[in-house]
């Protein structure tokens, strides 16, 4: 199953989930703004997110999907209408930052509160499923079993899980929070144009 062609793929998918996104950069900004175990709790409900959509994947459930393009449509309204009200937030806070403001650019609240928020985000991309989907139809035979399957997703997920666990311990490091607090109104008006185009991204964009 691990052979040097899924190992790249496997590089190619690190490289892809590490790229700035609403989820890397949702960790990062929580991750300096609130410390690092609110930023892993928002991760883990990143990580529950892709597992539903690997699953889904796995089981054949995103060609079911696809079939029925309302669902799809459903995922795109939500998603982008969600993180269209970030972007808001983002700009707001950078209108009224200055001296003696609170760190603000990433995701406030309890394990529970962080965990959900991180989980709506990637189940309101209808790309998730669609990137699972086509991982799967390119490393996996026609004639692969359930087995082989999730043995894959193993692997990706691991990946994953390294990338957005790593995001939340790297971005709440004293000496990127200290540079975060020095410049919090450039890293706000960075996530309001980050979040607000990817809003605009995923509202426009042709899933079939």
């Amino acid at each position: 199953m691990i052979t040097p062609e899924f190992m790249a793929i496997w590089v190619a998918w690190l490289m892809a989930g590490g790229s700035p996104g609403p989820a890397t950069m949702g960790i990062a900004g929580t991750a300096m703004s609130a410390g690092r175990r609110p930023a892993l709790a928002f991760a883990l409900g990143i990580l529950a997110g892709s597992a539903s959509w690997g699953i889904a994947a796995a089981l054949g459930l995103s060609a079911v999907m696809l079939a029925n393009a309302w669902v799809f449509e459903v995922l795109r309204y939500a998603g982008a209408t969600y993180l269209g009200w970030l972007a808001l937030k983002a700009l707001k806070r950078a209108a009224h930052s200055g001296e003696g403001a609170k760190l603000g650019s990433g995701f406030n609240g309890g394990f529970v509160t962080l965990f959900t928020k991180g989980t709506a985000i990637h189940l309101t991309n209808p790309k998730a499923i669609l990137s699972w989907g086509a991982i799967y139809a390119i490393v996996a035979p026609a004639d692969a079993t359930p087995a082989t399957l999730f043995g894959y997703f193993g692997l990706l997920y691991a990946g994953s899980a390294m990338i957005f666990l790593g995001y939340a311990v790297l971005f709440s490091s004293e000496r990127i929070v200290r540079g975060y607090g020095k410049a919090q109104r450039w890293f706000d008006i960075a996530f309001a144009g980050f979040f607000g185009f990817a809003s605009f991204k995923i509202l426009t964009a042709r899933l079939q």
